[in-house]
């Protein structure tokens, strides 16, 4: 038997890495269950991320009209149902027999500048944005086939819809109505050169398809399947919040199947980021959990986004004045106690129907990102502290390999305890302090003590870093 040489074996050897080295590693196939879904691990962009935008906007921001503390963008379907200021703002300032398609016409976004939006968003220090390409009104914000297809399309519906039977007699979207333009395609374009990552909300039913009030088995099969497919792999979104799923059960839905898909098939199942509302599996099944108006306070054991408005509504609303807007204080307040618990913080801007975003929405967001700038590091990336479910009342803590980050809320804050971290301390300063100017810190039993300043940098939240060796251990 010929014997092979040593130098001959290596030879093989190496080329054989190099070929298993070419070779595309091998893709997880997701089976349409809870248990191969939900063993899916979240991409890691998303928990680096921890800060995005919300955009809702659409033919409901014309009117921009809701109480106080209500959505604006239910306008459409609270009007139609003759509810109180809602009904009575429309009959006002449009007449009875004014139909709420001709909102989609007067949605003409003139004034619109993607480009502004997207470096407002960046200099936010926001990582990505969800923009509503859909919303329960069933207004598309790119020139959709499944809208197109039913121009001129009459249905048998029952007496309540007749009215709004002909929304969708001339293309229901925005490339066929209104701005005349493909919205998402240029929000999407004007992210990527500033380096925001693009993601988009998404409605599952909507309020007046016809097939979603007469068949909504066939709704799901013949609308929102081919619709939501045609989105994805068109526009390649990093993100998608979906929603309105509460109208009907995982039977119609299903949600299994179409997560397959993405996680599957789709040309971003590598990066996709996905919510909990793709049919009856809120905090049950889903990458991300949501927390809507939820206080920022939810568990750090699944990956989890808090989403709010900057006032109360989502969209535009013209009755929210500086009262009812949150301070600059209180969204930094509700951002770092977001990422205390371990989660993300997604906040909506209402822009007006002209594609103006006003101005005191903007001032909030330029000055979360000037604090960004200066505190980003105790943000981005992080984790939940070591406390939970320990609450501070001075503020909360975020964690990354061999720091603490201790956000102090409360300016007069003079002195906090660290219970039961065993961990040595090496140093502890405020992250402004470029001098890192050592502040006062002893042990008083199992707790480390700080002595804080007399004034801290920041009027609202200022960060103060506790380096220690390794991970943190904290005895309960």
């Amino acid at each position: 038997m010929k014997r092979t040489s040593p130098v001959a074996v290596c030879l093989l050897l190496a080329m054989a890495t190099t070929a298993r080295a070419d070779e595309p590693p091998q893709r997880v196939q997701y089976e349409p269950t809870w248990e191969s879904l939900d063993s899916r691990p979240v991409p890691e962009w998303f928990n680096e991320a921890k800060f995005g935008i919300f955009i809702v906007w659409g033919p409901y921001s014309v009117p921009g009209w809701a109480p106080p503390g209500a959505y604006a963008e239910w306008y459409g379907h609270r009007a139609w149902k003759r509810q109180g200021g809602y009904w009575g703002f429309y009959k006002k300032n449009y007449g009875e027999k004014f139909d709420y398609k001709q909102f989609g016409q007067k949605f003409t976004a003139e004034r619109w500048d993607p480009d502004d939006w997207a470096n407002l968003f960046a200099k936010a220090g926001a990582r990505y944005v969800s923009f509503c390409v859909k919303y329960h009104d069933g207004y598309c914000l790119w020139g959709d086939t499944q809208t197109r297809a039913m121009k001129g399309r009459r249905y048998e519906l029952p007496p309540a819809y007749a009215e709004v039977d002909d929304l969708y007699t001339d293309g229901w979207n925005s490339v066929d109505t209104g701005p005349r333009r493909d919205l998402a395609a240029d929000m999407a374009e004007a992210l990527e050169k500033v380096g925001v990552r693009w993601g988009v909300y998404y409605s599952l039913y909507e309020w007046w398809h016809p097939l979603w009030v007469t068949d909504r088995e066939r709704y799901v099969r013949e609308h929102y399947f081919p619709q939501f497919k045609e989105m994805v792999a068109k526009y390649r979104p990093q993100f998608i919040f979906a929603d309105g799923e509460w109208t009907a059960g995982e039977d119609v839905w299903r949600p299994k199947e179409m997560l397959a898909w993405l996680f599957n098939e789709s040309p971003v199942r590598d990066t996709i980021v996905t919510n909990d509302r793709f049919g009856a599996m809120r905090k049950k099944h889903g990458p991300v959990y949501s927390s809507e108006y939820g206080g920022g306070n939810f568990p750090p054991t699944h990956a989890w986004q808090e989403d709010r408005g900057i006032g109360h509504s989502y969209g535009y609303n013209r009755n929210e004045t500086l009262e009812h807007y949150n301070t600059t204080g209180q969204l930094l307040e509700m951002l770092t106690k977001v990422a205390g618990n371990g989660g993300n913080l997604l906040l909506c801007v209402g822009p007006k129907a002209d594609g103006t975003i006003p101005e005191l929405q903007r001032r909030r967001l330029l000055e979360i990102g000037a604090w960004l700038k200066i505190n980003g590091e105790s943000i981005y990336g992080s984790e939940a502290g070591p406390f939970w479910p320990q609450k501070f009342t001075w503020g909360t803590v975020t964690k990354k390999p061999g720091r603490l980050y201790l956000h102090i809320w409360d300016p007069k804050t003079r002195k906090i305890e660290l219970p039961g971290l065993s961990n040595q301390v090496n140093a502890v300063y405020l992250l402004a302090d470029k001098a890192k100017s050592p502040l006062a810190q002893h042990r008083n039993g199992q707790a480390i003590v700080i002595d804080l300043p007399e004034s801290f940098p920041d009027p609202n939240v200022s960060v103060v870093v506790v380096e220690i060796d390794g991970e943190p251990v904290v005895k309960k």
